[in-house]
């Protein structure tokens, strides 16, 4: 791939993981709640998501998603179920219980990063639709084995240091003590924005 191609795709993906959304919310909760060992699995298993909807979009399969209207709303309907899932234990909760020596410990046990941060990315069908639009700028037909994996290189490894940076900052000991002092706010507030976001979803 040129080197003024690439640029453009690393531009666009960074604006795209800068853009707040449901995963922003997500990594911000999950480093409320586990630490930093638990933001960061959240970013990195949500980079492996987007990596893979990024590789399904190249190998052309996103096409018979898009056209499958069965298949596409049964994704649809489970990230719209999934989101909804998060904003009930975001609105029932009591706030963070962690300790600023647990920011560098083991993630706590009600925080099961890996599987939100790659479950978020993956029920969202919508980023089949992105890429396949972000992709079709970049990609031929006759695009050789190695474009297309740098190209998916790019979209996960973006993603994820961007959460990751996330992740990293909000665990610092006074980030996080603040954060920790509003965090039933902030529970509350993540829960009613997941909640519009998942309406967003279906609509």
């Amino acid at each position: 791939m040129e080197l003024q191609l690439w640029l453009s795709l690393v531009v666009i993906c960074m604006l795209g993981a800068l853009s707040p959304g449901p995963s922003l919310a997500l990594v911000v909760r999950n480093t409320m709640l586990g630490g930093k060992n638990s933001g960061l699995a959240t970013a990195i298993s949500h980079g492996m998501g987007v990596a893979l909807y990024a590789a399904i979009v190249v190998t052309g399969i996103a096409l018979v998603l898009i056209q499958s209207p069965l298949i596409f709303q049964a994704i649809q309907y489970g990230g719209a179920a999934f989101l909804l899932y998060l904003a009930f234990k975001a609105l029932s909760s009591k706030g963070s219980k962690l300790d600023v020596a647990d920011t560098y410990g083991e993630p706590n046990e009600q925080v099961n990063a890996w599987r939100d941060g790659f479950l978020i990315a993956f029920l969202n069908p919508k980023l089949a639709i992105f890429f396949l639009a972000l992709f079709s700028q970049f990609v031929d037909v006759n695009a050789s084995f190695e474009q297309k994996l740098i190209m998916v290189l790019t979209v996960g490894g973006i993603d994820t240091i961007w959460y990751c940076l996330v992740a990293f900052g909000l665990s610092r000991g006074p980030v996080l003590e603040r954060l920790k002092a509003k965090s039933s706010i902030i529970d509350k507030v993540t829960g009613v924005v997941l909640i519009v976001l998942a309406v967003r979803v279906v609509v």
